[in-house]
């Protein structure tokens, strides 16, 4: 049997002499496992009102006008700030010991980037119509029609 000296340290009565669990351990993946199905049951159809509400607000430019539109911002605006919500929900995951649900989260998170950015690239891309091609850029047989 090993001896241990006592610590100098005056402890008051009635507390208890286990060592205390640290704020930096991890947390079980059980625990991870359901607060990121929670949180993914919570996503999923905030992210389907918002494709929804886009593809809803998209339908009536189907008659649209020879000069070029401006830029929609309201979608683009709407997914960032879905990617950013899921970015701070993985953080505070992560912060919180619960690394399985962080990594869900930032996979989320990764995913909505990429809606985003498409979604910036369509209105770019509507906003900003390529010129049409000029006589010098004409294949020569429309040319001489």
């Amino acid at each position: 049997m090993r001896f241990e000296p006592s610590s100098r340290k005056p402890r008051l009565p009635g507390n208890d002499y286990r060592p205390a669990k640290h704020s930096d351990s991890r947390g079980d993946g059980f625990a991870g496992g359901c607060i990121s199905l929670i949180v993914l049951l919570i996503e999923i159809p905030v992210a389907l009102l918002l494709g929804l509400t886009s593809i809803i607000r998209g339908w009536g430019r189907a008659d649209e006008q020879p000069v070029a539109p401006a830029m929609d911002w309201v979608p683009i605006l709407w997914l960032g700030g879905f990617t950013l919500g899921a970015l701070v929900i993985a953080v505070i995951f992560l912060y919180s010991a619960h690394p399985f649900a962080g990594a869900v989260q930032l996979l989320v998170a990764a995913i909505a980037l990429l809606f985003t950015i498409t979604a910036w690239h369509e209105q770019y891309e509507r906003a900003h119509p390529s010129p049409p091609p000029t006589v010098a850029e004409m294949p020569r047989v429309l040319r001489t029609t």
